[in-house]
């Protein structure tokens, strides 16, 4: 198997995995280094959009899928609760993000699937002696949840409030500002998105198996 026959195969395994693929995964699967895969995937992620590096490994985000924002305001040992929550409805937890007065927008990336992925969360904070990023903000906090139609968003939202744990919007919140979006504009437009995300997954994959010469 050549370099770009193998990766041609990564970009496979990656579109019909169910959950994050390790480079170190890959590297004993073609019997390469990880370094070798490292570097593949480099190549390929620089041609393809949509593939994401975790902290798991890669994985490609769904395009067929429907996402939302929502801000929620709760203590860290809420946090499980939460999160179990969101999951439990069929919601991917994509990240957290905070809106701080001096540093502005702060983000990082959970990948949060199952429960199993909340409480090793949970574990990975209390064997740190680690506090959860909205520690900072009072509890205050955004999370860009995925699921896989408008009405599970629409359930989220609902437990999400049923619980306590949803927050009001600010005015400042809702209007558009430089390089984002419009809350209210986003709800409105989101199921039109999520149709017209399935109709182009098609196309898109096209285009990608296509042009193999970008691999090479």
């Amino acid at each position: 198997m050549n370099t770009a026959e193998r990766r041609g195969e990564i970009l496979k395994i990656l579109h019909n995995a169910d959950a994050p693929v390790a480079a170190r995964e890959l590297a004993g699967k073609f019997g390469v280094s990880r370094q070798v895969i490292v570097q593949d995937l480099a190549v390929i992620r620089a041609s393809t959009p949509g593939i994401l590096s975790t902290t798991k490994g890669y994985v490609i985000q769904q395009d067929s899928s429907c996402s939302r924002e929502f801000k929620v305001r709760h203590s860290q040992d809420k946090a499980a609760e939460e999160l179990n929550l969101i999951v439990d409805c069929g919601g991917h937890v994509k990240n957290i993000s905070i809106s701080h007065r001096v540093y502005g927008r702060v983000s990082a990336e959970m990948d949060i699937r199952s429960r199993q992925d909340v409480s090793e969360f949970v574990q990975a904070l209390q064997n740190s002696r680690s506090t959860v990023l909205s520690n900072a903000t009072s509890g205050y906090h955004y999370h860009l949840v995925e699921a896989a139609s408008e009405e599970r968003l629409e359930l989220i939202e609902e437990q999400l409030k049923k619980a306590g744990f949803l927050a009001p919007l600010q005015p400042w919140e809702q209007s558009t500002g430089k390089g984002n979006i419009k809350v209210l504009q986003y709800r409105k437009f989101s199921r039109r998105s999520c149709e017209l995300k399935k109709n182009r997954m098609y196309v898109f994959w096209h285009m990608l198996t296509r042009d193999r010469k970008f691999w090479k």
